[in-house]
């Protein structure tokens, strides 16, 4: 072994005295992890229950919630409305242009989107309205833009109610670092 990528412990002074810095492993992680697994495996077997087609945003927005670096009820609002914003907006240009590959329709969507956004003070939504957009307009689905568009609210709706359940029925202690 040439030691080129191999750094020797006293080199490296701060690693020693960093607690748990064998693997990264402590009580905070192992509970964070645990919490994480049971509200998504929860929320997957909710969303999946439902019969919604893409049941798999269901646990992404528990995700999304319960690994939040800001306060989660904060984010689960932009998240809701933005979604319900993009969604809605995505259902009413995809009625009248189709769906699809239609790059002018869909950046003058986003940027709709986004002075929407702006107008309802709203601004800090935009990203997940952008992002529902996308799914609803870009990617052609056999049912209507409007079926699509309550499907994904639903399933982003229900993640962030069991990401929020969770949060408030499990505590874990704040991320120290």
């Amino acid at each position: 072994m040439s030691g080129a990528f191999f750094i020797p412990l006293v080199q490296c002074p701060n690693m020693a005295r960093r607690k748990g810095w064998r693997a990264g492993i402590n009580s905070d992680a192992l509970m964070t992890s645990a919490r994480t697994a049971v509200a998504t495996v929860i929320s997957l077997l909710l969303a999946r229950s439902l019969k919604l087609p893409e049941y798999y945003w269901a646990p992404i927005s528990t995700i999304v919630i319960l690994l939040s670096t800001i306060n989660p009820l904060t984010l689960a609002w932009q998240r809701f409305a933005g979604t319900a914003l993009g969604a809605g907006l995505g259902a009413v240009i995809a009625t009248y242009f189709g769906t699809g590959p239609h790059w002018p329709v869909y950046g003058a969507g986003i940027f709709i989107c986004g002075i929407l956004c702006a107008f309802l003070r709203m601004a800090s939504a935009y990203r997940f309205a952008a992002i529902a957009l996308t799914i609803v307009l870009v990617i052609v689905h056999e049912r209507s833009p409007w079926i699509v568009a309550v499907h994904r609210f639903v399933e982003v709706s229900l993640g962030i109610a069991v990401g929020l359940a969770v949060t408030a029925l499990w505590r874990v202690p704040a991320n120290r670092g």
